[in-house]
This record gives structure tokens, C-alpha cells and sequence, in this order.
């Protein structure tokens, strides 16, 4: 029975979004929930970013190289709990478990430890704390809702997370000098907590609607069988047999590669120019603040509009050229302003513009080959390419090369990245045709 409230509730938000009245409490809960999330994490990331500058740029890729090795080692062992603990007990498991690790780096910056001696613990974390939270999140969410409630909610839950994002690093940059870092890392368990209380608010709705307990059944891909299931090897010996895979991989490692060079630039230029901690980390929630805006209005009234205008090509070598002429303009003028406006522009570009047109590559890439290769790019290819890019930006500043000439020596992979992008949109768009022939024979 639907309550007054509920029902005021639902006269609201049915004008910006297409939901039924038995659905707003879930899709609140579910808008709390990643809105908590992702401001969570992007509380600490520029905590992250302020512990690479302080650990120096040399070390940055035995970071990465942690990040991978962890990776390697954690997602195998998600897997395993995901198919013997229920999602009442998984989820809060999971989010509790890294709330205990902040409290804990709170206690140690409390009892004297400094930035410099946990960066190393501290980076990897978030690293491995960002791949989880995310995907636990969606994994939840296709459990929670219907295709249909998926494809009507989805877009309005997605604004819940895009609100955290710019929320998370906009408090760090107006709070951090009165708080100090520590008391951030608690601001960021605090939300974790909440998200804890809005899984358990969809446990109850979902019990309620569909008199089914849900928390009782395993977090596990429902549309998923074993032999589709996703497998490091199985995912390796796939891109083996595909070309098309092979240069999805060539892609993603570039931008990975390239990422990570910036990342490296930054470590070198921002504490030359930012002396002070706090100044810092003011300064990179600023930069993820002004990322987060820009994403959000390029998604809202460009990113559909473009795609369809423009096409896969012109979409996938739109950033490789932003990189071309951004990686020039700072080897020609390598002051702090270049870099910020040039990271700006490419991290706003890939999450809004480059990453859903990737995604739509693999809408041509049989089930069989989706399920076993996509896990695969999107882990070991992604952050393989994080460590190339942190040891070649490494070496080259230790063997002496100005940040302008680092610049320089970065414009043939976005070359490459971009006839890679060429290549891949040409290439689908011949499956597509194919499959469409198919189809209508």
C-alpha cells in the first residue's frame, strides 16, 4: 500500500525520471547509496595523489606495479567469497573491512606516523578500494532491479554517483585546512557506514516488493554460465585469437601508458611550484572537482548527441588528438597551468566522451568472448598499462630528461593510440554491417 509521503515522492521525482511508485524507495536508497561511495573515495584520492608527490616520482612504479601484482592476487579472491557468502553478509563485510583500514590509518597519523611512511600502503589501497566499491555497487544494482527498472532508473541512480564525485572532492578542498587529513579519512568511512545502511534499507525493500529474501543469495552475474564464466587464462588465449580484441587492448594500454606519464609529470612540477601539504591537497580536490563538473555536463548534453552525430571513429580518436596537441603545448610551455588545464580536458574526455564509446566496442564481440576477455582488458590490460607508463616516465626522468623533453617523447604513442582508434572504429562498424546482413537474411 502506497503511504502519502511515498506518494508525494513519486509525483516528484516522476517528472525527472520514469519510475513507479513501488520503486522510489529503492531508487533512493540506491541514489544515497553510490552518491556515499564515490564521494567516499574521492575524499581520499587527492590524499592519494598528495602521498605520490611525497613518495617521488622514482617510486611511483613499484606503486603500480603493487596495484597490479594486488589485483592479480584480490580478484581471484573476491570471486571465491562471492560464491560462498551471501550478499547480506558480503556487502557489509567488504565495507566494513575498509573502514576498519581507515580508522586504523587515521590512528596511525594520530600516534605520530607521517604521509611520506604510509604512502606506499595508503596508494595501493585506494587503488584496490576504487576497482571494489565500483563494482560491487553495479553488481548489486543488476541484482536489485529488472532489466526494465534498469534501463528506466539506471541513468537518475548514475546522477547519484556523479553528485558524490563532485561532492567527495569538493569538501576536501574547503575542509582539509580546518580538519587536517586525518579527520577526512573519517568523513570518508562515515560515508562508507551510510552506504552500509542503504544496502541494508534495499534488503528490505526488495524482501517487501518481491517477498523474496535477496540478502540470502550470492552477489554472482545471473546472465553468467560456467562456460562463459570469466577466467584469467581462458581471457588471455580469447585476445590471443582476435585481432579486434588485440587492438582494444593496444587502446586502452595507450591511455593507460599515457595516464600514468602525466600522472609522473605531476609528481615531478606540482611540489616545485606547491611547497605546502595542504596547499596540495587543495589543489588536487580542486582538479578532480573541476573533472567531475565538466564530465557531468559533457555527459547531460553532448556525449548521446555526439555518438550518434559523429560516429565510434570519430569518438575514439577525439582524445588521442587532444593528447597530441595537449603533450605539445606543455613540452612547449611546461608551467603548472598547461598541466592542469591539459588534465582537466583529457580525464573529463575519457570518462565522458572515450570510455562509453570503448564500451560499445564489445556490443559486437560474441557473449562467449565478452564475458572471458572483457575482465582480462579491464584489469591485467588497464593496469599492466599503468606500470609501463610509470617505469618509462620513471627512467626517463632519471636519465636526466626535462619534463618538456618527457612531453615530447609521449606524442608517437598518442599517435599510435590514435590510429589504433581509427583502426577499431572502422573495424567495428564491418562487424556491425555483417551482423546486420545476417540478420536480415
Amino acid at each position: 500500500m502506497t503511504t502519502a509521503p511515498s506518494h508525494a515522492l513519486h509525483r516528484i521525482l516522476g517528472r525527472v525520471v520514469d519510475v513507479q511508485p513501488h520503486e522510489v524507495r529503492a531508487l533512493l536508497w540506491s541514489f544515497a547509496y553510490f552518491f556515499c561511495v564515490l564521494a567516499a573515495y574521492y575524499i581520499l584520492r587527492p590524499v592519494r595523489d598528495e602521498m605520490g608527490v611525497l613518495a617521488g616520482v622514482h617510486k611511483l612504479p613499484w606503486f603500480f606495479f603493487t596495484v597490479f601484482l594486488t589485483m592479480l592476487a584480490v580478484v581471484p579472491l573476491f570471486g571465491w567469497a562471492a560464491s560462498r557468502l551471501t550478499i547480506r553478509h558480503l556487502l557489509p563485510t567488504i565495507y566494513i573491512f575498509f573502514v576498519l583500514n581507515l580508522i586504523g590509518v587515521f590512528t596511525a597519523l594520530k600516534t605520530g606516523s607521517n604521509l611520506t611512511t604510509l604512502a606506499p600502503i595508503f596508494f595501493v589501497w585506494v587503488s584496490v578500494f576504487n576497482l571494489f566499491i565500483v563494482s560491487v555497487f553495479w553488481s548489486f544494482m543488476a541484482d536489485v532491479f529488472s532489466t526494465d527498472g534498469a534501463r528506466r532508473l539506471f541513468g537518475f541512480i548514475s546522477a547519484g554517483g556523479s553528485l558524490g564525485a563532485i561532492s567527495g572532492p569538493l569538501f576536501t578542498a574547503t575542509a582539509v585546512k580546518g580538519l587536517g587529513v586525518a579527520s577526512l579519512l573519517l568523513v570518508s568511512a562515515a560515508l562508507l557506514l551510510t552506504a552500509v545502511g542503504c544496502i541494508i534499507g534495499l534488503l528490505a525493500w526488495y524482501k517487501d516488493h518481491h517477498g523474496e529474501d535477496l540478502g540470502a543469495k550470492h552477489l554472482a552475474s545471473s546472465d553468467t554460465s560456467s562456460d562463459t564464466a570469466p577466467s584469467l587464462w581462458v581471457g588471455l588465449v580469447r585476445i590471443a585469437q582476435s585481432r579486434y580484441l588485440q587492438a582494444i587492448c593496444l587502446y586502452l594500454m595507450c591511455y593507460s601508458i599515457l595516464s600514468t606519464f602525466l600522472y609522473s609529470q605531476q609528481t615531478i612540477l606540482v611540489p616545485q611550484i606547491v611547497p605546502n601539504s595542504e596547499d596540495r591537497l587543495q589543489l588536487f580536490a580542486s582538479f578532480d572537482l573541476a573533472v567531475n563538473i565538466l564530465t557531468v555536463c559533457i555527459q547531460i548534453f553532448a556525449t548521446g548527441r555526439l555518438l550518434a552525430f559523429l560516429g565510434v571513429t570519430a569518438m575514439l580518436v577525439a582524445l588521442p588528438l587532444i593528447n597530441i596537441f595537449g603533450f605539445g603545448i606543455f613540452g612547449l610551455a611546461s608551467i603548472l597551468p598547461v598541466l592542469i588545464g591539459f588534465g582537466i580536458v583529457r580525464r573529463a574526455g575519457e570518462f565522458s566522451i572515450t570510455k562509453p564509446t570503448r564500451e560499445t566496442l564489445f556490443t559486437v564481440v560474441p557473449r562467449v568472448e565478452k564475458y572471458q576477455a572483457k575482465n582480462v582488458i579491464d584489469t591485467v590490460v588497464h593496469r599492466g598499462g599503468d606500470v609501463l607508463g610509470t617505469g618509462v616516465g620513471s627512467a626517463l626522468h632519471t636519465l636526466g630528461l626535462s619534463i618538456s623533453h618527457m612531453s615530447f617523447a609521449a606524442i608517437p604513442i598518442a599517435l599510435l593510440w590514435l590510429l589504433t582508434g581509427r583502426f577499431l572504429g572502422r573495424r567495428h562498424e564491418e562487424i556491425r554491417g555483417k551482423q546486420r546482413e545476417g540478420r536480415d537474411l
